[in-house]
């Protein structure tokens, strides 16, 4: 999602529990994800909606089980080593691993959910959460190179990735109190764009050309999503006053 799902209200010492509210019905998740967002509206977006959905429903029955969030997040980075691990050995492994990374984001959407249908929401879960955001988007491009993909671009479109996520944080940082906008290359659009290439892989026994046009789209796609979140970051915060010096903007 373009912002982390286990995003703090609060800040409280590492590892501590946040008090929220336990939501009992989808309405109410969306609404306290919405609270945890700098009051984002997630009907706002059809993608935002049905992604938060779908994680509320599979969300469900693990928090009732008593998972931890944490347990979760490390699952899903694990789907996205073990789709590396796949993704060269030929047209079924282009094809499992397409199968692995698509569980590996439904798994890395469900801890945020888990975690505040169980009231679980932590400052420590909130950094491990983001930074397994991060290592599954680096091992899905590199998805790419390992399919064929010229790896100049597949540095590119991590760099991109990366400047786009970082330059969303300081905004917050520097006081923007919401995500701003959701751009066309967040966390759902990169799955996708890597799985079509995995699956139009999986058809042909040379993947180097899915993997080039697939890296290319890529970069279009970050190119497209950085620049409008730096044009909405740029809006909000040119009306905010400058950080005083010595301030903390960590």
């Amino acid at each position: 999602m373009p912002a982390d799902a286990r995003r703090r209200p609060v800040a409280p010492r590492s590892g501590v529990s946040v008090g929220v509210d336990t939501p009992s019905t989808r309405s109410e998740y969306l609404s306290l994800w919405s609270d945890l967002h700098g009051g984002y509206d997630a009907s706002s977006s059809r993608m935002v909606r049905g992604w938060l959905t779908l994680s509320y429903v599979l969300a469900r029955p693990l928090a009732r089980a008593g998972v931890a969030p944490n347990a979760v997040t490390a699952v899903g980075v694990v789907f996205a080593v073990i789709a590396l691990s796949t993704a060269g050995a030929g047209p079924w492994g282009a094809g499992s691993a397409a199968l692995l990374l698509i569980a590996s984001a439904l798994v890395d959407s469900l801890d945020g959910a888990v975690a505040l249908l169980r009231g679980r929401s932590s400052a420590f879960g909130y950094v491990a959460d983001s930074v397994a955001d991060r290592l599954s988007d680096m091992l899905a491009f590199a998805i790419l190179a390992a399919l064929g993909a010229p790896v100049p671009l597949v540095v590119a479109v991590a760099v991109l990735t990366l400047l786009h996520e970082t330059a969303r944080a300081r905004a917050v940082s520097a006081g923007m109190t919401s995500i701003g906008v959701v751009t066309v290359w967040e966390r759902p659009s990169r799955v996708i764009a890597v799985v079509v290439t995995l699956l139009g892989s999986a058809m042909v026994d040379d993947t180097t050309v899915f993997a080039t046009i697939g890296v290319g789209v890529a970069v279009l796609l970050a190119v497209i999503g950085f620049s409008q979140l730096v044009v909405t970051i740029h809006h909000t915060l040119s009306a905010l006053p400058a950080p005083r010096p010595g301030r903390i903007r960590g």
